[in-house]
């Protein structure tokens, strides 16, 4: 029996949904039974039947699995998974915020740890950002943590007045216009396809700007047949799958999330065999009762 189907296997015997974001290694998003990127999962966190959700990905996801669902147990392919850009913004920086413009709306990225959604007022992601705040009736802004998605979405919103957290992404951060300028000498037939956690001078060089979900569905669609992309290379993988005669470049060799590639097969069936109680998911009611109501606007928002 392989470690894929002994995977299987267990997970009918341990009644364990997997959930992967497209990060990962596409090894594990072969063994999941849904990949998404943060807005899809958020979503079928929320309507798995299984008593159990094994998250595939960074912290902040399982934590908002559980948020979702707070009856069922959610547990962490590895616990020490996290996001860099989660991690640059706290609880008691958004109340500082708060009081200073009582005002504004903090919109929340999807991003962030628990305790700072509990602050906030509703989630987004970057499916889904612009509709989301363009539908709030608040026209003062504070979103966080990202800013430069808080730029993309202020760039299409003139309407609204954006306050601005000064959290990025390591990984898209890295990917820098000199690195691009050269992919698209190397490759000039290939549109350039960036995902918005990517900096102004990258987004201005490209085709299409989209959420790693919405890159897929363009590759998909379009008559290209080559294209530079944007975002961690994890995307490859589905980009791949769905387009075998299309061709698909990094922009440079710092598109890894090390984070994400902690998730492996190995990790995935030692959390099947024994379900350890260290990699669940355990949050303080308090948390789970302020925190979930933001994400839930966001599910209702982006309808």
């Amino acid at each position: 029996m392989t470690l894929s189907e002994k995977i299987s296997k267990l997970k009918q015997e341990k009644d364990v949904v997997i959930l992967a974001h497209y990060y990962v290694d596409g090894e594990v998003q072969d063994v999941a039974d849904f990949v998404g990127d943060s807005y899809a999962l958020a979503k079928k966190a929320a309507l798995v039947d299984q008593q159990n959700i094994l998250f595939a990905g960074v912290s902040f996801m399982g934590e908002s699995a559980k948020l979702l669902n707070p009856s069922k147990h959610v547990y962490m392919v590895d616990e020490t998974a996290g996001c860099g850009m989660a991690d640059m913004i706290n609880a008691e920086q958004v109340r500082k915020v708060r009081a200073q413009y009582p005002e504004a709306a903090v919109v929340c990225y999807v991003n962030s740890s628990a305790e700072v959604k509990a602050e906030s007022d509703v989630c987004v992601t970057s499916s889904n950002a612009v509709k989301v705040v363009g539908g709030m009736k608040e026209k003062q802004i504070y979103f966080i943590p990202d800013s430069h998605l808080a730029h993309f979405v202020a760039a299409a919103l003139p309407e609204k007045e954006f306050i601005y957290h000064n959290g990025y992404c390591p990984i898209h951060q890295m990917i820098d216009e000199a690195s691009l300028l050269k992919a698209k000498e190397a490759h000039p037939k290939a549109l350039v396809l960036s995902h918005p956690e990517c900096a102004d001078d990258i987004l201005k060089h490209s085709d299409y700007i989209g959420s790693t979900a919405d890159i897929i569905t363009f590759a998909r669609n379009n008559e290209a047949e080559e294209y530079i992309v944007a975002t961690e290379t994890g995307v490859f993988h589905q980009l791949k799958k769905e387009n075998p005669n299309k061709e698909f470049y990094p922009v440079n060799d710092c598109q890894v999330c090390h984070d994400m590639k902690k998730v492996t097969l190995e990790k995935i069936e030692n959390i099947l065999e024994n379900l350890d109680a260290q990699n669940e998911i355990i949050l303080e009611d308090q948390i789970m009762e302020q925190a979930k109501n933001p994400l839930e606007q966001m599910l209702v928002l982006a309808k």
